[in-house]
């Protein structure tokens, strides 16, 4: 079993993902592999291989330790600042797609999920520049809407944002058009 099925077994049976836990262990001042393994093999029923891959992840993840504020503050930090205000409005304008859009903010980009599958991601990339990284497998790149190339393998295309104005009408149609592809 891969590291990350036993996780979504341990989502499956406890209802919980590695993050409840870990705001769990913190409220219970858990810091410990001994202490978290009998806690969650005593709360939640869980094996020991189960118990350890959370604890792993509890104990060994930086990303335990930062809300997705922060980690979005992280993201759009020192001179990348400049672009947090377009970041959260295409955010604010992508949540509206539908009550399936999930947002979380990664070391380096910000991913936009429908659901589990990724369909875009935005990445401040410079103080000149927000990129906007579009998954449209099959769609023809042209002008501002380009081939991702080797920029991301995540994404099949890209959009460079160098002013706050190009966050555009032009961009949220492609973004809702692979947000509407991610759903099938």
């Amino acid at each position: 079993m891969s590291f990350q099925a036993y996780l979504d077994s341990i989502e499956a049976k406890t209802g919980k993902t590695p993050e409840a836990f870990s705001k769990l262990a913190s409220q219970k001042g858990l810091a410990k592999h001994g202490e978290i393994i009998a806690w969650l093999k005593t709360e939640f029923a869980l094996g020991h291989g189960h118990a350890n891959a959370i604890a792993a992840v509890l104990l060994k993840s930086d990303t335990r330790k930062d809300s997705p504020e922060v980690k979005l503050d992280k993201l759009f930090s020192g001179k990348k600042d400049v672009w947090r205000a377009t970041g959260d409005e295409i955010i604010a304008k992508v949540a509206k797609f539908g009550p399936d859009v999930v947002v979380s903010a990664g070391e380096t980009y910000v991913n936009l999920m429908r659901g589990k599958k990724k369909f875009a991601i935005l990445q401040p990339s410079s103080v000149e520049r927000l990129d906007v990284g579009i998954k449209l497998k099959g769609v023809e790149a042209e002008g501002r809407f380009e081939a991702a190339g080797s920029w991301n393998s995540m994404v099949t295309h890209r959009v460079r944002v160098s002013t706050p104005n190009e966050a555009n009408a032009e961009i949220f149609s492609w973004l809702k058009r692979a947000y509407e592809v991610a759903a099938s």
